[in-house]
């Protein structure tokens, strides 16, 4: 079979403490990741792919077993695989780079797929945003702090990573649902942005926990491409259209809107 689709996944959030039942969860990750196998040329994660992760020079937290030689598989049978750095999954240094040999990029790119232009990132650092959001994003980011919060042990720091992880967000409410375009940073950064660079068609992004495909300026789209907490979703560019799914774990069943 030709490899050609290229595939999009955010916000598994692997790890999360608020997860019934985690080995099955991560199941469900592996077995999407095998079903791509043969015909994905690239595979996108663009963040928030791990709830917590930190790496220690010598040490890395326990568990992914499974998802992690999942990638490994991929990678190893050509697929090309990039990890955006979300607000979750922030301190990926060079471990799982040089373990799978993917590719781990932080911030955004853009970049031309089958004759189409691609801007993609988590997006947690685009669009306006709160202050204290801003400075604890900075905190996290800033080099001294980083060595500062490794001379801790880590029997002390992922248990209470993973515990404020967990308050931050409380997944028993409802589905995240879209809050109109004029509420939505995401759309509003990228109607802005392609208004300057007209040769953008898509938009790709994490963070928010919606599932949607929106038209901007025109033939443009913003794609944010929901979770696995409540969708199972990921999008897929077969060179000509871009199109949302979500993963039933036999079926791909196309996502409406």
């Amino acid at each position: 079979m030709e490899r050609k689709n290229i595939y999009f996944i955010s916000d598994l959030h692997l790890g999360a403490t608020y997860l019934k039942n985690p080995r099955s969860y991560e199941q469900r990750v592996v077995r999407w990741l095998e079903s791509i196998r043969n015909d994905a040329a690239e595979l996108y994660m663009l963040g928030d792919i791990l709830d917590y992760w930190y790496e220690y020079k010598t040490v890395v937290p326990r568990g992914y077993i499974r998802f992690f030689g999942a990638l490994a598989s991929l990678a190893d049978s050509g697929v090309k695989i990039y990890w955006f750095i979300g607000n979750h999954d922030i301190w990926l240094f060079d471990y799982l780079k040089n373990e799978i040999g993917l590719t781990v990029i932080d911030g955004w790119i853009t970049k031309e797929i089958a004759g189409k232009k691609f801007f993609m990132s988590h997006g947690d650092g685009l669009g306006k945003l709160k202050p204290t959001f801003k400075l604890m994003r900075g905190m996290f980011r800033n080099k001294v702090c980083q060595k500062l919060y490794s001379a801790i042990h880590p029997r002390w720091t992922i248990p209470f990573a993973l515990n404020w992880s967990s308050s931050s967000r409380n997944f028993s409410e409802e589905i995240p649902q879209f809050a109109g375009a004029e509420n939505e940073s995401l759309i509003t950064f990228a109607s802005e942005y392609s208004l300057l660079h007209p040769d953008i068609d898509y938009f790709v992004f994490g963070h928010r926990h919606i599932l949607i495909d929106y038209p901007v300026n025109g033939d443009k789209h913003v794609i944010i491409l929901g979770d696995w907490i409540h969708h199972f979703s990921f999008g897929k560019f077969d060179g000509k259209s871009f199109e949302l799914y979500s993963y039933t774990g036999d079926v791909d069943k196309k996502s409406a809107f």
